[in-house]
């Protein structure tokens, strides 16, 4: 199953909670909650930079916390593009591919470890 994952990096993900499978379960669950990407969403298309800013970054700290490896690296580069101003049409559709991506294979570990 584990060879099937590669947008959540479980051992990792495992090692930041000494090996709580219950908790990396449960807080899994509750990021699959998370609004943010669709906060970054909606002010990239009104323009607002400050709010895209803020929800990126908190975007991709829950996916560095949580080892959601791809998630993460997609919400960096947009983070940086966001900051510089000047991101590329593309960007956001290539972070909701991840996120689809991540959640996807985030059921797949929850389904383990419940």
């Amino acid at each position: 199953m584990a060879d099937s994952i590669v947008y959540v990096n479980i051992e990792e993900g495992l090692k930041r909670l000494m090996n709580n499978t219950g908790l990396y379960a449960k807080l899994l669950t509750k990021f699959k909650d998370d609004t943010k990407l669709n906060e970054l969403d909606a002010a990239l298309k009104a323009g607002d930079m400050e709010k895209a800013k803020s929800s990126v970054h908190t975007l991709k700290g829950l996916a560095a916390n949580l080892s959601l490896t791809e998630l993460y690296k997609q919400s960096l580069e947009i983070e940086t593009q966001i900051k510089a101003g000047q991101v590329k049409p593309d960007q956001i559709n290539i972070v909701k591919n991840a996120y689809t991506q991540t959640i996807t294979e985030v059921d797949k570990v929850i389904a383990q470890y419940v």
